[in-house]
């Protein structure tokens, strides 16, 4: 059977002045055309071919021996090659672009971004794009916790976070409460498994573990008591969310070096701030 959408060996049934008829090794009756122009190898009735079936612009099943970058089923990031009002058109390596359709959009999409993508075929049976990739990503990760990781941002959900396709292949999330500092959707991320759930999906961190966390948030407390003229009008009474707009980190985590940095006394504490020790 002549798969749409995929990488398959075919058998070259018939030589015509336009090119091969390809079709199943003893399957009768069933044939694509290999066009000359999709040949890039000499080839004879009865060789076996790898070949990537697709549509071409008059919506007839050919066959390409060029590879795509993607085939039905698989995930991965695509530059689009232009965008009209019925959605986007996609570099996917071969001569007629993939077509995006603006309902499976995520956002924005602008000509010449990279995007990450999963390929589907459509109620048409034509081979198209789609950035909704959840329902393509697999649950059997190879990870557990505290294994490191990276991914692409394919979503960001408020109220829930930023959903992350890990290799390409596994579903992934950074809780909205891990967000420190802003994801976008097409971000490569460095991540930290905090647990693999029961049904297998990730759930992920950014910020390394505490006591490495620890370094790098009392520096970045140094840095805007510096920038700040010695003092930081932030201490055990202030608001989380003073904290986060002022330092990108959580109270916790804020007070954590705070306490560090009073350690090695590098600050002083006072009731309603902190200063650089002089």
């Amino acid at each position: 059977m002549i798969e749409l959408g995929r990488k398959q060996f075919l058998t070259v049934k018939r030589e015509v002045s336009i090119g091969l008829y390809l079709g199943t090794e003893g399957v009768e009756g069933e044939a694509i055309l290999l066009p000359k122009s999709q040949i890039i190898k000499p080839l004879k009735p009865g060789d076996s071919v790898e070949v990537f079936v697709y549509k071409d612009s008059e919506d007839r099943m050919v066959a390409t021996m060029k590879q795509p970058k993607l085939q039905v089923g698989e995930i991965g990031m695509l530059q689009v090659a232009d965008v009209a009002k019925i959605g986007a058109f996609l570099d996917w390596g071969l001569e007629k672009d993939l077509f995006l359709p603006f309902k499976e959009q995520l956002g924005k999409v602008k000509k010449e971004a990279w995007i990450m993508v999963g390929l589907y075929i459509d109620k048409s049976s034509r081979i198209c794009a789609t950035m909704k990739i959840y329902d393509l990503l697999s649950m059997n990760s190879p990870y557990n916790e505290n294994d490191k990781v990276k991914g692409i941002v394919y979503e960001v959900k408020p109220g829930l976070g930023a959903l992350i396709a890990v290799d390409g292949k596994y579903h992934g999330l950074v809780h909205e409460n891990e967000l420190y500092e802003e994801l976008k959707i097409g971000n490569s991320i460095e991540a930290r498994v905090v647990k693999k759930r029961a049904d297998g999906k990730l759930d992920l961190s950014i910020r390394k573990k505490a006591y490495r966390q620890m370094d790098k948030d009392a520096k970045m407390i140094i840095d805007e008591l510096k920038k700040k003229g010695g003092t930081l009008h932030l201490c055990d009474k202030s608001s989380p969310e003073e904290i986060e707009s002022t330092l990108n980190m959580s109270k916790n985590a804020f007070k954590r070096a705070v306490g560090k940095l009073y350690k090695l006394r590098k600050v002083e504490i006072k009731a309603d701030r902190i200063e650089l020790k002089k």
